[in-house]
């Protein structure tokens, strides 16, 4: 505040805060204010947020296994639909589409078929891995959802869409094949995109976009993206193909 020739209530009017509220940020080196009035303050006195707050700062870093942590949302359905847009694109050698229906995928992403097309013309493994829309699981589910559009007929929109690519023989080799539905049930969702994975820990009783959502970004080969990696890689061994053209492993 010397230096930049300010008082505690001068900074404090820049801030939008008392007077006394600076004197106490002076006085007690622990307490630590609210992002918005730190960003505040440090462009008033024309220093780093670290010379101020160092443990502001320190306590941002992540160090830990949560530093495979991108982002966590609250609800599947608040992930802004162009991260998805944006890990698809960028994904060049493997996506993983391990979700109960991948419904969404088609009403969310435009021109999504084409957005396939292209990835596999690429020499990208695109794969899908939904549910059968005959089994148990799904008639079980479908009761404890009970909404219009249900777990089967959205999981068959999604086989229509996969068979629609058959015409493209990459895409039927790598989207269909070995793919089709899942040998148990798991209530988890994974969508591998490289190195980088969204996952859904489906909630009782929720339909998958109201429940929450971690971005996760591969760190070392034993970290959380790679325990979600290897699960879903498991229950793709145990599919079960799916289409018309397709022929068991």
């Amino acid at each position: 505040m010397q230096s930049a020739d300010l008082s505690p209530r001068q900074l404090a009017v820049r801030v939008g805060v008392s007077g006394k509220t600076v004197e106490r940020w002076v006085a007690d080196a622990e307490l630590i204010p609210h992002a918005r009035n730190r960003e505040d303050a440090c462009e008033a006195l024309g220093v780093d947020e670290e010379m101020l707050w160092p443990k502001a700062v320190k306590d941002r870093i992540k160090s830990g296994g949560d530093r495979e942590i991108v982002h966590s949302y609250p609800y599947r359905s608040s992930c802004p639909s162009t991260v998805w847009a944006e890990l698809v694109e960028k994904s060049t050698t493997d996506i993983l589409f391990a979700g109960y229906t991948n419904y969404f995928l088609w009403i969310d992403q435009p021109a999504f078929a084409s957005t396939l097309r292209r990835k596999l013309d690429s020499g990208c493994r695109v794969r899908f891995l939904p549910g059968d829309p005959d089994g148990e699981t799904t008639r079980n589910r479908e009761q404890i959802e009970d909404v219009a559009l249900t777990v089967s007929t959205r999981i068959r929109i999604t086989l229509e869409h996969l068979g629609k690519l058959g015409a493209h023989e990459e895409a039927w080799k790598h989207a269909s094949p070995r793919r089709a539905t899942r040998p148990v049930t798991s209530p988890l969702s994974v969508f591998r995109f490289d190195d980088e994975a969204l996952v859904t820990p489906h909630l009782a009783r929720l339909v998958g976009h109201d429940s929450p959502l971690l971005h996760l970004r591969k760190f070392g080969g034993t970290g959380m993206f790679a325990r979600f990696a290897e699960h879903a890689e498991e229950l793709w061994s145990k599919g079960v193909p799916t289409g018309p053209r397709a022929q068991p492993p």
